[in-house]
């Protein structure tokens, strides 16, 4: 994937985050791919992968991904990201939250994305959820 495809595809993926479609985000992946985040359990395959983004969607209704930037590195690419949103999902509390992070890619033999690792502040983004 050339730089412009990378760019295009990362904007891509930061929209289908914002989309409220879960499906569209596990489009991106290939159909054995994984999404892991801060070291958890990986989501492996599209369904599982899905329920992930879902479960995100349902918390932030009002969720916006930006792609802060993106670029390839030696393995496939690293996509830097910040998420706003309001927790106002079931049992939310209510509170705004901004935080930033990035996936590490690597891209199985469709170009799409076959491992995500993803990570962010985790204790920052419950400070912000619990703020009272």
């Amino acid at each position: 994937m050339d730089h412009a495809e990378l760019q295009r595809f990362g904007m891509s993926y930061a929209a289908a985050w914002c989309s409220q479609s879960a499906a569209c985000v596990a489009e991106f992946y290939e159909e054995g791919g994984s999404l892991q985040i801060n070291l958890g359990l990986p989501s492996v395959g599209r369904s599982s992968i899905a329920a992930t983004a879902k479960s995100f969607m349902t918390a932030f209704p009002d969720m916006v991904v930006s792609m802060v930037d993106v670029s390839a590195n030696q393995d496939g690419a690293i996509f830097q990201w910040t998420l706003a949103g309001t927790n106002t999902g079931p049992g939310g509390t209510g509170n705004a939250v901004q935080i930033g992070g990035y996936e590490i890619w690597q891209f199985g033999g469709t170009g799409l994305i076959l491992r995500s690792r993803g990570h962010f502040d985790e204790a920052d983004y419950q400070r912000q959820l619990n703020v009272r």
